[in-house]
């Protein structure tokens, strides 16, 4: 399985915090949100890892990411998206990355307190889903499940939500997602939207939706960031990394404080 991270877009919302860098490479709590996304991943064993970055902010990104997994055998690329043309594009993006493998895509300013790595790693075929009970379902993709707890209906930020139980930011599909997206037409925001891919594969009878109980957070306004960074060291998160992030900071860390003095000397 291969894994994809978005850390494109603007985040208009968090202006004038990501004027001068990717909301993905702002701080929650002791490490950049991009790092969240990443451990999710590596925690369920993916290795190679492409990353979707807006333009403006493609170099920050490699200065801190190019070279910090050398050595631990996990491999990143890197890929510019001019103009966000909505996330069903990621798989358009990363075609010939993906190749014949199945696919895991994480948003980039998505955390999670539950660890996923266990059902990702049972995945076989068709799409896989993760929801979480919101009390703002209309902000989101809605899932609708049934008596039996399955998934009937998935609506993309209804007014009227059939449910309160919101389409998180992690997805996992088989290899049938490249020709799907490419075969969607735009919505009326003039993106290729994930919620089509996700019904798609529940015509087919091939999507699984997971509930989620432990904390789900969206880190992209002023008070859901801060929320994140207290949730994070409240149910310590932090302490919950894969050991190859862990030690691929530390390492980074010696590297410029040795950098540092060297200036200073």
């Amino acid at each position: 399985m291969k894994g994809i991270i978005l850390a494109g877009g603007t985040a208009t919302r968090l202006f004038p915090l990501t004027a001068t860098t990717s909301k993905q490479l702002l701080p929650v709590y002791d490490r950049q949100m991009i790092f969240y996304p990443l451990n999710v991943l590596i925690k369920a064993g993916i290795k190679e890892i492409l990353i979707i970055v807006a333009p403006e902010h493609s170099g920050q990104f490699i200065n801190l990411l190019g070279s910090i997994f050398e050595g631990v055998g996990i491999h990143l690329e890197f890929r510019v998206q001019k103009i966000p043309k909505g996330l069903a594009d990621a798989f358009i993006l990363g075609e010939t990355f993906i190749g014949d493998d199945s696919v895991a895509m994480a948003l980039g300013d998505n955390i999670f307190e539950d660890d996923l790595s266990a059902k990702i790693k049972k995945f076989g075929k068709g799409g896989l889903v993760f929801a979480k009970k919101v009390t703002d379902p209309e902000r989101f993709g809605v899932v609708e499940f049934d008596g039996d707890d399955k998934a009937i209906s998935i609506e993309e930020k209804p007014k009227k939500p059939k449910s309160d139980f919101a389409v998180t930011g992690f997805y996992v599909y088989d290899n049938q997602v490249v020709k799907i997206a490419k075969s969607l037409k735009p919505s009326v925001r003039g993106e290729i939207e994930i919620t089509d891919i996700n019904k798609r594969y529940m015509k087919m009878g091939e999507l699984k939706v997971e509930k989620i109980r432990g904390a789900w957070l969206d880190a992209g306004t002023y008070d859901s960031l801060l929320e994140a960074s207290l949730v994070v060291k409240k149910k310590e998160i932090y302490k919950h990394f894969d050991p190859a992030i862990d030690e691929a900071i530390a390492q980074f860390n010696r590297e410029l404080k040795t950098i540092a003095k060297k200036k200073l000397s």
